[in-house]
């Protein structure tokens, strides 16, 4: 794939994302923060949403041979450690790092140390790599894939994981319809 082409993409994809996530409002603090507390589940569609789409496009570009699949190593240590951290940062700043940018430009000035606080565990972590590499956070089975543990080639399983997921998006649009849940004003009243 050019570089031209795969940046096209990648701006095409990211144009959509923008859009989907201002008007599903996601990028406000109440809503990341409602979430977290599992009070709205507004967030977790939309990104479930992103993730089946994702996997889709991915099994595309991959299949017509436009883009090569690169798993990292699964080190489970690290990946729970490092999710705890994350989510805990999340619901502390009522911000994630696919939101903070979004924030900004809505005129969120506290998402500016958001932002500077994130390139900051990013530098730190940089500068800390080394020492990690070398702890037990490190050790684990290596690289992991549902394609190379079932044998079936990644676009069957990209299809399956989309179904599933429409599935759990139902599911969860019939328990949480978005109508109530975007009406709810984000201290947990309901404006309806």
């Amino acid at each position: 794939m050019s570089v031209s082409l795969a940046v096209g993409i990648g701006v095409a994809m990211g144009i959509v994302f923008g859009i989907a996530l201002e008007k599903s409002r996601v990028f406000e603090p109440g809503m990341i923060v409602g979430q977290m507390q599992l009070r709205n589940f507004i967030m977790l569609k939309m990104f479930l949403t992103a993730v089946a789409t994702g996997a889709l496009v991915l099994a595309q570009l991959n299949g017509f041979g436009l883009t090569r699949l690169y798993p990292k190593p699964t080190l489970y240590e690290a990946d729970v450690l490092g999710g705890l951290l994350l989510g805990t940062g999340i619901a502390l700043a009522g911000a994630c790092p696919g939101t903070v940018l979004a924030q900004i430009g809505a005129g969120y000035r506290d998402a500016i140390f958001t932002l500077l606080g994130g390139l900051g565990g990013a530098v730190a972590y940089g500068y800390l790599e080394p020492a990690f590499s070398t702890s037990l956070l490190a050790e684990g089975p290596g690289k992991i894939t549902f394609a190379s543990l079932t044998g079936l080639p990644y676009w069957m399983l990209a299809v399956a994981l989309a179904a599933c997921l429409t599935l759990v998006l139902l599911a969860l649009e019939k328990w949480r319809p978005w109508r109530k849940e975007i009406g709810r004003d984000f201290d947990g009243d309901f404006d309806l």
